[in-house]
């Protein structure tokens, strides 16, 4: 596993890789910025919305104090734009993912199994749906998590485990897809659960690395490519 985290990591900026980053880099950036409008311009106007209902309620003579409240609420709600971006980072790389799997995973296969027969490029709609699919999933974990971040961080472990899972069965799973039907790639995942789990904790670490996070949908996929390999090799051995 180890070996397959270096090979992944080792690969990230050599030259085939070099065009795929910039494309996910970039596209990651303008999802998080749409994102990040759309809620920060959503707090605002609730926050407006409340000030001219609360004070239609109770009078004009609040009017100062129902500024001031409202100016304070658009402030938090921007900083919490700010922190949500970076744990809304998993369902960004999740969805950019599903545009380069196919990319991603042809360099990696001509560069560390050129002899081997190359996987078939997955359908657009599929990948799209299985990142669609873990976007949405780790977007709900992170509004669960969010109220246990009071106590002493457990959010925090609830939200990297649970990242773990679902990034290492999304990535696993897309690159098993390239050689086999889906549902045999959804077991083949869950016969070898805890290993996969254990692969998805190296991606977890590293999409809670500010910036670096961004490449995530490389890491990810290069790191999982080299998995599905080797366990698809002890299965055969294991079958002998």
């Amino acid at each position: 596993m180890l070996d397959a985290a270096v090979k992944a990591l080792s690969q990230m900026f050599s030259p085939p890789f070099r065009s795929v980053l910039l494309k996910s880099i970039g596209l990651a950036l303008f999802l998080i910025v749409v994102l990040a409008i759309g809620i920060g311009a959503g707090a605002d106007w609730l926050a407006r919305w409340g000030t001219v209902y609360v004070e239609g309620t109770v009078g004009s003579s609040y009017h100062g104090a129902l500024s001031i409240a409202a100016t304070i609420l658009s402030i938090a709600a921007g900083l919490g734009v700010l922190v949500g971006a970076i744990f809304l980072m998993p369902a960004v790389t999740a969805l950019v993912a599903s545009f380069f799997v196919d990319e991603i995973a042809d360099h990696v296969e001509k560069a560390y199994y050129p002899n081997e027969a190359p996987g078939q490029p997955l359908p657009v709609g599929r990948a799209l749906w299985e990142g669609s699919k873990t976007a949405l999933l780790a977007v709900l974990v992170y509004l669960c998590a969010t109220p246990f971040l009071l106590f002493a961080g457990f959010g925090l472990l609830i939200f990297f485990f649970a990242t773990a899972f679902l990034l290492g069965r999304e990535y696993f799973e897309l690159a098993a897809m390239r050689f086999r039907p889906a549902a045999e790639a959804k077991l083949l995942r869950k016969r070898h659960g805890m290993t996969v789990f254990v692969a998805g904790m190296f991606i977890a670490a590293f999409v809670s690395i500010p910036i670096l996070n961004l490449a995530t949908p490389l890491f990810g996929m290069a790191f999982m490519v080299h998995m599905h390999k080797k366990l698809t090799r002890q299965d055969l051995v294991a079958r002998r």
